[in-house]
């Protein structure tokens, strides 16, 4: 029976050469499949990692922003620092002296305390919502009681967004090495 059964439904195996052929198609096939997979991979691995390795808009407003605060700081600009400056915002100095608001701008006025110069070396910025955390490295010199300072620091700021305006929340520095 089972050779009636086998005699009525044969079946057609492909040549050698055919088999070949198929094998030869569908490795080309998987090869080529595998190379658009990996370079897609690898155009998203690179659009990700310039992205990151170039601030976005945002970032490089902020960035101005802190800029021009050390620039407006140097020519005693106080409108503009008053402007830029939270009502809340702590300065904590490399030596742990802390101000705050009134404090910071009473000093620059009379003079007590003056930045001559300041260089930044680095700065980058992290976002979160309505917050910016720039972290930053540069040379500061200057006067506090006529006494002359110049100091490598390491620096973090903190803005936040109020309204459409970004405002300086927190400054803490510290000395390097």
């Amino acid at each position: 029976m089972l050779g009636i059964f086998a005699s009525k439904y044969k079946t057609v195996l492909p040549s050698k050469t055919e088999l070949k052929k198929l094998t030869t198609d569908r490795t080309l096939l998987d090869h080529k499949t595998t190379m658009k997979r990996n370079s897609s991979l690898i155009a998203l691995i690179f659009l990700s990692l310039s992205s990151l390795a170039q601030p976005g808009k945002l970032e490089q407003q902020i960035l101005g922003l802190s800029k021009k605060k050390f620039d407006w700081t140097v020519s005693k600009n106080i409108d503009s620092l008053k402007a830029v400056l939270d009502e809340r915002v702590i300065y904590v100095h490399s030596n742990g002296w802390t101000q705050n608001k009134q404090e910071m701008l009473e000093d620059f006025i009379s003079g007590k305390l003056s930045y001559e110069r300041v260089d930044v070396s680095e700065a980058s910025v992290r976002l979160y919502e309505n917050t910016a955390i720039v972290n930053g490295k540069g040379k500061f010199s200057g006067f506090i009681n006529k006494t002359a300072f110049a100091l490598d620091l390491l620096y973090t700021e903190i803005y936040i967004k109020k309204g459409n305006r970004w405002l300086l929340a927190s400054r803490h520095a510290n000395r390097l090495p």
